[in-house]
């Protein structure tokens, strides 16, 4: 029974989606487990591009069951809004969806606090949030005064207990307006509102933790789809400057509810480069033209939030440590057509750190905003690479940069990406779970 994994290694828009979507034909059940719909994936499809931030990419392929289990913070009107989107395009199977009961469902109040506390108590940098709930939504997840599940909205007393939330929420609120003009949440809205969207969502929601059990044990396929990138994990990446869940390799069993057990292949999904979206430090990153001419030419902008991405040079340090992290056997390099019209690049391999080399990805964001990248220059190449289709097609020094990063990272290179087609991507003579399906 294979369970596959995929894990973004970088601070997230890594290309995920494509991998999962290639993926996803060669699996009985897509689970996507942690994050909410902060985190974006473009899928092209039957010639079709596909946005989604919460269903997952698994949902455009027939047959497929598609989980969004218990480890999720739930949006329901996004959910809807994605679901009647692929409706109207044709897309047939949204049957096949189901939602956790036991996953936390994003109410007003956190769209409210996440706008109030995006700020750092005395710091002009931001955390970085993309102010859709997610951080006060995992917050009252585990303070469990305050939570709701989604199941909740099916019980007696779902009413009464949106009163008495809305009443505490509006409180705080207050507060944190420090007598701005603040508008109170109207309680009776709210419960009318989620009612209509747990009226909808009805058939679709069902004991995905059991459901996940019970189709590991009779030996069914299992894909398990990463969201945000390992660097953003919550315990283990660059904290604060973090999402609010854990995006690594980690966070798999916790947030679908299967034993590591099941897992038996984990893929690292990085960029040929690197990039990074709100505050906190990014040792590669490059501020001038080199970051400008790589953000135009791969259309770093945000699927969820339209944000320009910072970019800079890739940074080996920091997917060697997330690869160990997150156990992953092999790792798949996407948009190395991006780098096209380099004469050289820069590959991080080192920090430098106080004086002191190391290879070392440090524990605390103060030692990381100090490192000095220690970069090795490589030959870059002027070819357009869009249109190759085996190692063969591409410049020497293209394959050699590949074959770089497989020795600095430490696993095998998989799957190279040349463009967003499914056809541009290329397997390499490593045998894994992607080169075994083209």
């Amino acid at each position: 029974m294979p369970g596959t994994c995929v894990i973004g290694l970088q601070w997230g828009d890594e290309a995920k989606g494509k991998i999962v979507d290639l993926l996803t034909a060669r699996h009985d059940v897509v689970v996507r487990y942690q994050g909410g719909a902060n985190a974006g994936h473009t899928v092209v499809h039957g010639g079709q591009t596909y946005k989604l931030s919460l269903l997952p990419s698994g949902v455009l392929t027939p047959g497929v069951t598609c989980v969004i289990a218990g480890g999720v913070v739930f949006n329901p009107a996004k959910a809807i809004e994605e679901l009647d989107e692929l409706l109207g395009r044709g897309v047939e199977d949204c049957d096949n969806l189901k939602l956790s009961d036991r996953v936390h469902v994003i109410f007003p109040w956190h769209f409210a606090e996440d706008r109030a506390l995006d700020h750092s108590a005395g710091s002009t940098e931001t955390i970085g949030t993309t102010g859709r709930g997610i951080g006060p939504c995992y917050r009252d997840k585990v303070g469990r005064t305050y939570a709701m599940r989604l199941g909740d909205l099916y019980r007696p007393g779902a009413k009464e207990k949106i009163e008495q939330i809305t009443a505490a929420k509006n409180k705080l609120l207050a507060t944190l307006h420090d007598g701005d003009d603040f508008e109170p949440l109207d309680a009776a809205a709210i419960y009318e509102q989620y009612k209509a969207f747990a009226d909808r969502l009805e058939p679709y929601v069902c004991d995905t933790t059991e459901y996940l059990l019970t189709a590991a044990e009779a030996g069914r396929n299992i894909l398990f789809e990463g969201a945000q990138g390992a660097l953003l994990d919550v315990d283990h990446g660059t904290y604060p400057y973090v999402t609010s869940s854990n995006s690594s390799g980690v966070g798999v069993s916790n947030g679908s509810g299967l034993p590591a057990k099941y897992v038996n292949h984990v893929i690292g999904i990085v960029k040929a480069y690197s990039t990074r979206v709100g505050g906190g430090p990014f040792p590669t990153e490059q501020d001038n033209d080199i970051g400008q001419k790589i953000r135009d030419a791969g259309n770093e902008y945000g699927t969820v939030t339209k944000r320009p991405r910072r970019c800079g040079w890739l940074d080996a340090v920091a997917i060697r440590y997330t690869s160990r992290l997150s156990g992953v056997d092999s790792i798949c390099v996407m948009l190395l057509d991006v780098l096209s019209g380099f004469d050289e690049l820069k590959i991080c391999t080192e920090y430098e750190i106080d004086g002191q080399r190391t290879n070392v990805f440090p524990s605390h964001v103060d030692d990381l905003r100090k490192a000095k990248p220690v970069y090795e220059t490589v030959p870059g190449w002027s070819e357009d690479v869009t249109g190759a289709r085996t190692l063969d097609d591409l410049p020497a020094a293209a394959r050699a940069y590949l074959d770089r990063i497989a020795e600095l990272v430490g696993v095998p290179v998989e799957m190279v990406s040349v463009g967003p087609d499914r056809d541009a991507t290329i397997p390499t003579e490593y045998r894994g779970v992607l080169a075994a399906a083209q």
